[in-house]
């Protein structure tokens, strides 16, 4: 007789033990988490049954933190204290925001290095608020799956730099999930693609998600996923087609400036108008500002397309770009993958169509399809599958290199270098004598320094002192599967070496990362204890307004000395609502309940004998 072993669906059968892995697609607006199971890659969803979770972190008065659905609700009436698009904001300076912070509703700090974000639980980053998301789908993802994960392929933008992946990552740490690999998310697209449709050819993902918007060209044939080329823009997406209609609004109704709150209130609006004309010729846009003000417009399709297609335009030049890197022309291209939920609205499916003179695919949802692609990378990497049955080239999207005389950039990795990747190149003293040369990292497509971004600076001391010219130094660049960088450098003659491992200096570096985990594990049982102490809070405060609202209808049913007690009670309880702790409320709760129980048998045969007045025994 055959022996069979048996598993639960989505787990392999020991002895090979299947290892818990997700892929996540951390977006703007939504954010996802995926697994296979049973060879097919799904989306996880919560016990409400929804697997997109808003990209929104809310800082509580009670020191507490909501996440999702529950903090989106309160974006309107808490702006400041509600962060969202924080994938916007991250591995970035407020230098590097330029013209778009003063249309945020938030208050910023003045740190120069990293982005801080004013709210009443004090300063918080991008990667803080990036860390909270991807805690709420690790937490998602264990329950669902029933166990501890071994890691998450996270997905960023192809073009997210050096600076912006770092932060990424650092986020991830602080959420306590170790990350097997970032995925371009136009890469993560091409592989959900490829694996569910067994497409070969030359295909353009087309990504414009709510913040940004990336562009690939990619080689996919059997067991290959080659990147040949990317491009984008990190600061363009479906939030900044909101915003343009937020303005538009403001301007037919004769607005120059609105407060937080009713800023959050029409943006919102605007964002419910954008998704309503894709389905529908018009939109009807109502508001009562907080000045009594009444904005009552009524949008167009046709309106909204005029509005915005001039941002639609803007993400065609970068595809131009990448056909160009790539060496292939509109005829070369098999298929143009969508994806992102801002490619639902129908002038950015027009728009595409006609570039390329063919029906874009999106026949996956396009909100989860990079999601999907991560859970089969992560599949993979986790060991759960074969590593020799496909393989993924991706490539760096911008050129690496380090700053020589003059303020000029060498380059040292040109940009669409396949992943990873290490190349050197050798250098020279610029004076007589010199025994120590400074290593300037930089990023970017421009020959100047002042144009490019600075990741970091590291000397190398102890270079023999000979005539210019003579030394011999080695610098050799070395990019993961990250795309993370290190750089190291070597005189040739002796052997001094030094080396870095660019940690950019718009992110969050390893003492503050590390005090970050620390203030979380020894806050753990403040943390635990301020929790109850505010659900007992909401306990109490339900308590007291119920029995409130007894007496007012039946108070005539206690004695003089009963209606004393209970008030008694009420005002104890109320005061260690204000200055006891979680078990002193408690203890108060259970005094007055106790203390209404006579109270509510009496108003309880009350009830019932008005139910029952004037009704005949048949009736009963």
């Amino acid at each position: 007789m055959a022996l069979l072993q048996i598993s639960e669906p989505g787990m392999s059968a020991a002895p090979h033990q299947h290892r818990l892995a997700v892929g996540i697609d951390l977006g703007t607006t939504n954010s996802l988490v995926a697994t296979v199971r049973s060879g097919s890659a799904v989306c996880l969803a919560d016990e409400a049954g929804r697997k997109t979770l808003p990209s929104v972190v809310r800082y509580t008065e009670n020191g507490g933190i909501e996440v999702g659905a529950q903090a989106l609700k309160a974006q309107k009436t808490d702006p400041l204290n509600t962060i969202s698009s924080a994938k916007r904001l991250i591995g970035r300076t407020l230098h590097d925001l330029k013209q778009e912070a003063h249309y945020l509703p938030y208050r910023f700090g003045q740190n120069e290095r990293v982005i801080e974000l004013n709210t009443r639980q004090g300063n918080k980053t991008p990667i803080e608020v990036s860390a909270e998301i991807l805690k709420t789908l690790k937490s998602r993802a264990e329950a669902t799956l029933g166990g501890d994960l071994v890691g998450a392929v996270i997905t960023v933008p192809a073009y997210f730099d050096d600076a912006q992946r770092q932060a990424t990552k650092d986020a991830a740490k602080l959420a306590g999930l170790k990350v097997l690999r970032l995925l371009n998310e136009p890469t993560a697209a091409a592989i959900a693609y490829g694996l569910d449709n067994a497409s070969e050819g030359t295909f353009v993902v087309y990504d414009l998600g709510g913040g940004t918007f990336d562009v690939s060209v990619l080689q996919l044939t059997k067991g290959l996923f080659e990147v040949k080329a990317t491009g984008g823009n990190s600061a363009l997406g479906g939030d900044d087609f909101d915003h343009r209609l937020f303005c538009h609004l403001l301007e037919q109704n004769g607005l120059s400036k609105l407060n937080e709150q009713d800023s959050q209130l029409l943006l919102a609006l605007a964002r419910s108008a954008k998704e309503t004309l894709t389905l529908e010729t018009q939109a009807h846009i109502q508001a009562e500002l907080s000045d009594g003000l009444t904005i009552d417009t009524l949008i167009s399709r046709s309106e909204f397309h005029n509005l915005t297609q001039h941002l639609v335009q803007k993400t065609i030049e970068p595809v131009k770009q990448a056909l160009k890197d790539a060496g292939v022309g509109k005829a070369d291209i098999q298929g143009v993958i969508m994806v992102g939920g801002s490619t639902r609205m129908l002038h950015v499916q027009q728009t595409v169509a006609a570039f390329f003179g063919q029906t874009p695919l999106n026949n996956l949802n396009p909100d989860e399809v990079v999601a999907l692609g991560a859970a089969v990378q992560a599949n993979v990497l986790a060991g759960n599958k074969a590593d020799g049955e496909w393989l993924l080239l991706d490539v760096t999207p911008l050129s690496l290199g380090l700053e020589t005389y003059g303020g000029l950039v060498e380059k040292i990795i040109p940009r669409n270098s396949t992943l990873p990747t290490a190349r050197a190149q050798d250098f020279t003293t610029f004076k007589d004598g010199q025994t120590a040369m400074t290593i300037h990292v930089l990023q970017g497509e421009r020959e100047l320094v002042s144009d490019c971004r600075s990741l970091a600076k590291f000397t190398l001391r102890g270079i023999p002192p000979m005539v210019a010219g003579a030394a011999r130094i080695r610098v050799t660049f070395q990019v993961d599967a990250d795309g993370l960088l290190s750089v190291s450098a070597q005189e040739q003659s002796t052997g001094v070496q030094t080396q870095i491992e660019v940690k950019p200096s718009y992110g969050l570096d390893d003492d503050t990362i590390t005090q970050m985990l620390k203030d979380s594990m020894s806050h753990a049982a403040a943390d635990m204890a301020a929790r109850a102490r505010a659900e007992a809070a909401v306990e109490a405060e339900s308590l007291i307004a119920a029995i409130e609202s007894a007496l007012a209808l039946d108070s005539d049913l206690l004695t003089e000395a009963e209606a004393a007690a209970i008030q008694h009670d009420i005002a104890a309880l109320q005061q260690q609502v204000q200055q006891g702790d979680a078990d002193t409320i408690r203890a108060a709760v259970a005094a007055l309940s106790q203390s209404t129980d006579n109270f509510a048998a009496k108003r309880m045969n009350r009830n019932i004998q008005r139910a029952l007045t004037g009704q005949s025994i048949d009736n009963i």
